[in-house]
């Protein structure tokens, strides 16, 4: 009577046979699939089946990944504004980088933003700015005072107020009515492909962070030197629009497209100017002591003649 360990090496050395002969057979030496007589059950084919079984499983996985990735929270979710936050330091500082130094042929959209727009950037640029600018100009006035003593400096919190809605009511409206128009000129023009509100709203964003540092430099008391530092920044900042913008709109015709880059140009050039002289007026009315006036009398009020001689007398 023949032992397990017999039995064993008998199975194996049939399977090894059979394999030899056929060397396209797939062997499947699983515990559960011995056949009743207790040997190896060895399955001759080509091994097609299992290629395919395994080309129809990665093809289900891939198919499950794309319906998480198309299942994206609803909008009144907090999740679904997560995303847009969802930027790390370095990815910031290289989008600021490419802000200031704008040249042609280097698309910000392409090149920084890479189709992951953020909001956390042009979020904190925009409140900066406003905190900047307000804070910048109360400095202004207090430093003039110092100067002249005729200016009677007291605390402008009102500027707060204005500085954040005239920031972010341009970073947000302005991108809107950009992106509308050059939806409307798609179907105009239908080789023309605008980009998304979101980016339109981070190309804007990121281009108010030049401004920043001139504020800052603004607080310097002289004139000529802040146009200076203005006309830079606005160069800078609406060169880098334009060159983002071009893209887009030289598909469309030269006359549409010069309007409306000269249009973006001068709306940036409008806050620029806005903000300089609002925020950094050194005598604004109200805030200036009254000069002394000399009066001139009447002949009612004038002395008598005798009273005048008399007061002589004394």
């Amino acid at each position: 009577m023949a032992t397990a360990d017999e039995l064993t090496f008998h199975e194996f050395e049939e399977a090894t046979n059979l394999l030899v002969e056929t060397p396209d057979a797939v062997t499947t030496s699983r515990s559960d699939q011995l056949t009743p007589q207790g040997h190896l059950a060895v399955a001759v084919g080509s091994g097609s089946s299992y290629g395919a079984d395994d080309e129809v499983e990665e093809e289900s996985d891939k198919t499950a990944l794309l319906q998480e990735k198309k299942q994206q929270p609803e909008f009144w979710t907090f999740g679904y504004y997560q995303s847009f936050f969802d930027v790390d330091t370095s990815q910031v500082l290289d989008r600021i980088r490419g802000s200031l130094l704008p040249r042609p042929g280097h698309n910000f959209v392409r090149h920084h933003l890479r189709n992951r727009p953020d909001l956390y950037g042009p979020f904190w640029i925009c409140a900066t700015l406003a905190f900047i600018l307000a804070v910048t100009g109360n400095l202004t006035l207090l430093l003039a005072q110092r100067r002249d003593p005729s200016i009677h400096y007291s605390p402008q919190f009102h500027k707060v107020t204005v500085a954040v809605i005239t920031i972010y009511c341009y970073a947000w409206l302005v991108p809107l009515a950009l992106w509308g128009f050059l939806r409307w000129r798609k179907g105009v023009r239908e080789r023309m492909g605008p980009y998304t509100l979101l980016e339109t709203v981070c190309v804007y964003g990121y281009s108010l962070f030049v401004f920043i540092p001139t504020v800052v430099l603004w607080l310097i008391p002289v004139p000529w030197l802040q146009w200076l530092f203005g006309a830079l920044a606005l160069a800078l900042s609406a060169a880098g629009l334009v060159f983002t913008l071009w893209p887009v709109v030289r598909e469309d015709t030269r006359l549409a497209a010069a309007v409306l880059l000269s249009v973006v140009v001068l709306l940036h050039a409008l806050l620029a100017m806005g903000c300089k002289l609002y925020f950094f007026q050194l005598l604004p009315p109200g805030h200036l002591a009254p000069l002394p006036q000399a009066t001139s009398l009447s002949p009612s009020m004038l002395p008598p003649p005798t009273l005048t001689r008399s007061m002589a007398t004394f």
